[in-house]
């Protein structure tokens, strides 16, 4: 069940919880917002159609790829308890890391969409533990925990659109996971799962937007970051 932020409905963009990645220059203030939120939407746009250009075999072996990157991180073997999300549409895939979280004992919190866009939490129970949630997601039956529960989580896995090598993370421009990321602690690691060509130089990011630490790519595997590219990652 991928919360990303604001989720659109079944069938929109390139597929129902669909995310990509694009290269370009960042936004401003005032005017100049305007024109971030331009390149934000432009971007989305562009990735969207590449995503939607992949295979359910592509994703479903970039899925597998992703959960053995994300398990052999130290941070997520000794994570007590971990927030993650699960994946739909054209995302990479994140049903198989859920299922091994939980299988290996890490409590998992998977997020509940609130109507403000804002995400609760709840606990993983297994599949059984799944039901439909809004927008085409998949959510947690279990009680939620409280917007604040991802704070005390050991390991923050999260949804992307792109990543630049400055950690700025490109969503889906409702703010959900900039609001969780924003109660994550500054020694929690923070994983974006994306696929391999969406790690670029710089995505469009205005102040309120919130980095990550670490990205997986399922051929390159981890990349801490800040991290300098050894050159220019275009959309293809």
């Amino acid at each position: 069940m991928e919360i990303s932020e604001g989720q659109p409905p079944a069938g929109a963009g390139a597929g129902a919880g669909a995310v990509g990645a694009g290269a370009a220059a960042g936004a401003g203030t005032g005017a100049g917002g305007d024109v971030g939120a331009g390149a934000k939407a432009s971007l989305r746009r562009r990735v969207l159609g590449a995503r939607a250009g992949l295979s359910a075999e592509q994703r479903a072996t970039a899925g597998s790829a992703l959960r053995d990157a994300v398990l052999g991180v130290p941070e997520a073997q000794m994570a007590g308890t971990a927030a993650v999300y699960y994946s739909i549409g054209s995302e990479p895939g994140t049903h198989g890391l859920v299922y091994a979280l939980w299988k290996r004992g890490t409590y998992v919190l998977l997020p509940v969409l609130r109507p403000d866009l804002d995400l609760d939490w709840a606990s993983y129970e297994g599949p059984d533990s799944l039901r439909a949630g809004p927008r085409g997601l998949t959510e947690p039956a279990e009680p939620p925990r409280g917007v604040a529960a991802v704070s005390r989580a050991d390991l923050v896995i999260v949804p992307a659109l792109a990543v630049d090598r400055r950690g700025m993370r490109l969503g889906r421009g409702g703010g959900s996971y900039d609001r969780a990321l924003a109660r994550v602690g500054p020694q929690v690691p923070t994983i974006a799962l994306v696929y391999d060509a969406e790690l670029l130089d710089e995505v469009p990011a205005a102040p309120h937007d919130q980095r990550v630490r670490l990205v997986a790519r399922p051929q390159t595997g981890i990349t801490r970051l800040p991290y300098e590219l050894p050159f220019s990652s275009p959309l293809p």
